[in-house]
């Protein structure tokens, strides 16, 4: 089992580009490029506890902001378990975090997020 406490530095700038991009186009009006945004954060962040959890409160926000009801209670759980998942390294890897996409499922790592996070652990 492998515990994952602290995001690298260099792999944290990704990730705060990441929700600052999502923040960007959500501002603009554009909320599939700004939820695009989120779960690439979610991705990034997935294996750290304080980042993963930080992606599905974005992503509930998200929920409540554009009154998507299926969103606002698939994050609640998520956001409540994501953390804790991470901590003791038992996430579904590639997952991009949505109430969409059931919760346990592992996903295939977009090919430039998989480049980060190999070049930037």
């Amino acid at each position: 089992m492998k515990i994952n406490t602290f995001m690298p530095e260099k792999l944290k700038s990704f990730f705060m580009e990441e929700l600052k991009m999502a923040d960007h186009y959500f501002v603009k009006k554009d909320f599939q490029i700004s939820w695009h945004h989120l779960e690439r954060a979610h991705i990034l962040g997935q294996p750290y506890p304080y980042q993963h959890t930080l992606a599905h409160w974005k992503m509930l926000i998200f929920g409540l902001k554009t009154k998507n009801r299926k969103e606002i209670i698939g994050q609640i759980p998520r956001l409540l378990i994501g953390g804790v998942k991470s901590f003791v390294g038992e996430i579904p890897v590639g997952n991009t975090g949505g109430a969409n996409i059931p919760a346990l499922k592992s996903m295939k790592i977009p090919a430039d997020l998989y480049r980060l996070i190999d070049e930037n652990r």
